[in-house]
């Protein structure tokens, strides 16, 4: 009998893996002078004696034995685990520790985290497998190492799948503008007077959340085309606005570029609205300009009118605008030469 009488070489320590922590409960188990072992005399083609779990493990991996004695051995080793607990369900570990090593290795060969999780998976997998797998079926070795297998191969799927962090250090960076949820961006344009509180409801209404062109018009008393030209005319403004915002140099202090950062945080599209709305109540001369710039909006609308405002910039108006004031005489009508202006 080739009994193991040595003791066994140093476990495991720091750095070791799960499959090392194996490796060293199962030599504690063929260690000494009564090691854990079979009777032989239960198999045909085994030694008729008590076999210790290292010998019988060299005779299951010989070539010469056959598939039907290493099945039974199997079978018998299996519901040993399942009947006299942990023993036995470190020597099944034993037995099969080459074929998980292997399996382990072809894992994370090129595998660039720990491996030790990946190794955990491999065993938990197949201990999790003895008390499952059909012993009435052949190729009982074979099932309980594809069982190993497919753990390790889901333990490394999910690493690789895990989200990687990013950025230098473990602190919160300002991303580059322009930048936030939509709506954030809309309410910080309607804050600064890029755009109005109704210009910004429609492209979020329409760009946003799919609502049709044709439906926002009716809803505003306005046709399709109407709707579409200031929807138009606040996109250009909207994009304008973003590409200013939008930094130039990228050691540009954000502070210095985000000059309204607790309003884009805090407010809404309405509140940002109802902000607009009481600064320009506030201001005589603001709200004159407000009112002007809306009458000239409404004549906008037409389909039919000359394009005028950023689009006409540099062409000359149909109509020149009257300057003098009404308590003067007027000018003599020559023509004098036009200064082109945008609206």
């Amino acid at each position: 009998m080739a009994a193991n009488h040595a003791f066994p070489r140093p476990a495991f320590g720091r750095n070791s893996s799960p499959l090392d922590a194996a490796r060293a409960a199962y030599e504690w188990l063929i260690t000494g002078p009564h090691p854990i072992s079979v009777d032989g005399r239960l198999f045909p083609g085994l030694p008729a004696r008590r076999v210790p779990l290292d010998e019988l493990r060299t005779l299951l991996l010989d070539g010469n034995c056959t598939q039907a004695l290493r099945h039974a051995v199997w079978a018998h080793l299996v519901l040993l685990s399942r009947t006299d607990g942990e023993t036995w369900t470190v020597g099944c570990v034993g037995l099969a520790l080459p074929a998980l090593r292997k399996i382990a290795n072809k894992l994370t060969t090129k595998f660039v985290g720990d491996p030790s999780d990946i190794h955990a998976a491999v065993l938990t997998g197949f201990v999790a497998e003895l008390a499952h797998i059909d012993l009435r079926k052949p190729r009982i070795v074979l099932r309980l190492r594809w069982a190993a297998y497919r753990a390790g191969h889901t333990a490394v799927r999910e690493a690789l799948d895990a989200p990687i962090p990013s950025g230098s250090g473990f602190r919160s960076v300002t991303p580059q503008m322009p930048w936030g949820h939509p709506d954030f961006v809309l309410a910080r344009a309607v804050a600064e007077g890029a755009i109005t509180a109704d210009e910004a409801e429609l492209i979020g209404a329409t760009r946003l959340e799919g609502l049709p062109l044709a439906t926002a018009g009716e809803d505003r008393g306005l046709n399709y085309e109407a709707v579409k030209k200031i929807r138009l005319r606040a996109e250009y403004r909207l994009l304008a606005y973003l590409r200013d915002e939008a930094p130039t140099d990228v050691d540009t202090d954000p502070g210095e570029r985000d000059l309204t950062d607790q309003v884009a945080n805090a407010l809404t599209i309405t509140s940002a609205a109802h902000a607009i709305t009481a600064a320009r109540a506030s201001s005589p001369s603001v709200t004159e300009l407000s009112a002007h710039t809306a009458k000239k909006v409404r004549r906008r609308l037409s389909p039919k009118g000359r394009k005028t405002g950023v689009q006409g910039c540099g062409r000359k108006p149909t109509t020149p605008a009257t300057t003098t004031p009404p308590d003067r005489p007027a000018a003599p009508s020559d023509p004098t030469p036009e200064v082109p202006r945008c609206a």
